[in-house]
């Protein structure tokens, strides 16, 4: 039986990692999902090394991250890569969605490799901020304060999921310990995931430039793509050594480094940068519960995409209508993540509600819009 089980292995890696059958045209921009995994995979064993040091108490937590930087050894290391580690799979994962979009490879047959994708996107913003209250600095605390108060906007037992999350009437040591748990749990089940997403991509195949389904125009994944992530492996962790050695906290908040204080409040509080085009879009809204509910759907809109195109075309390449819209789609988002790290005063309040407005018409109207105007224009063809 061992045996058995050992051969069976072997044949689900070589029908994996081996013979896998990859479109010919596929280019560099294909390499960020094994890229994400690699990520995955350090952010794992750099979280459990982080663990062994870890005090999951609102007294010492802060101390004994400080003590994981300066007392153990290689600790440093440790933590930046984990911290730093974070921000480049967000930024992984933000250029996997956009090739996503740009090529439409979210249509039929790939709608659940899609779906599995938008939940590890999301189990990820679950994992991501629980790590973030974990370092118990002053940014850490009020994150979330105010991020578990969005729930006070559900009708009547808001306050009491709250109180639920925090584990008594405020954000103390039963919430950390909470979170504490949940953040390490958090992403084995992502692992999980990612095997179905895997095993989604195996069974329906992977997308190519020109969205042509030619099954003859294939070729074994190893030796021809092997290489090229192997190249791109070590290209990220070029990066992130660079980021490690030399600019370990330009990603991170400085406020994060004062210990957290539940009666000094930051001058102004602020989210990680992968999370800022959704806060632009929060604070772009004055009314709480409606700020609420389109920060969600600005996440939860990506289910909706395979349902939203109505092109006769596959690939967005062959639509100049939709690529205008895309690249406006991309210029929107950078222009929500700028206004969503600067005071809300004038003209960033007024920007960011034109890039809100346009954020969520990129989505529904324009490609309905292009669309149905693609259909005229070949009628008259």
């Amino acid at each position: 039986m061992r045996g058995i089980s050992r051969y069976s292995l072997l044949v689900l890696v070589r029908n994996y990692l081996v013979d896998s059958p990859v479109p010919t045209s596929i280019s560099y921009m294909w390499n960020f999902g094994s890229l994400l995994g690699l990520t995955l995979i350090l952010q794992i064993v750099t979280g459990i090394s982080l663990s062994f040091h870890y005090i999951p108490e609102t007294k010492l937590a802060f101390n004994s991250t400080e003590s994981i930087m300066r007392d153990e050894n290689l600790g440093w290391i440790l933590r930046y890569s984990h911290s730093n580690g974070a921000g480049i799979f967000f930024i992984l994962v933000y250029l996997h969605i956009g090739r996503n979009l740009y090529y439409t490879s979210y249509n039929h047959p790939r709608i659940l490799l899609w779906f599995a994708g938008i939940v590890i996107y999301l189990l990820m913003m679950a994992t991501a901020f629980l790590g973030y209250v974990l370092v118990w600095g002053s940014m850490s605390l009020w994150g979330a304060i105010v991020i578990t108060n969005f729930f006070t906007v559900i009708p009547w037992i808001g306050m009491d999921i709250v109180q639920f999350i925090w584990g008594g009437f405020s954000v103390d040591n039963p919430t950390l310990n909470r979170f504490y748990g949940i953040h390490f749990t958090l992403p084995f089940l992502i692992a999980f995931t990612v095997l179905v997403h895997l095993i989604g991509l195996h069974d329906h195949g992977s997308s190519n430039p020109i969205e042509v389904e030619s099954y003859s125009d294939k070729v074994y994944f190893h030796p021809y793509f092997i290489y090229k992530d192997i190249i791109t492996f070590y290209l990220l962790f070029l990066v992130l050594l660079v980021f490690v050695n030399f600019y370990p906290n330009v990603l991170g908040h400085s406020d994060n480094y004062i210990k957290a204080n539940p009666l000094s409040t930051p001058t102004s509080i602020v989210p990680e940068f992968y999370f800022l085009p959704f806060y632009a879009i929060l604070r772009s809204i004055p009314n709480k519960l409606l700020g609420v509910i389109s920060m969600a759907l600005a996440i939860l809109l990506l289910f909706t995409l395979p349902y939203i195109n109505n092109s006769v075309f596959k690939s967005t390449s062959v639509r100049p209508i939709e690529v205008f819209n895309y690249w406006y789609s991309i210029i929107t988002v950078i222009t929500l993540t700028i206004v969503g790290g600067l005071p809300v005063d004038y003209p960033y309040d007024i920007i960011g509600s034109f890039a809100a407005t346009s954020y969520f018409s990129n989505f529904f109207i324009n490609p309905l819009f292009a669309g149905y105007l693609e259909s005229f224009l070949l009628t008259l063809a």
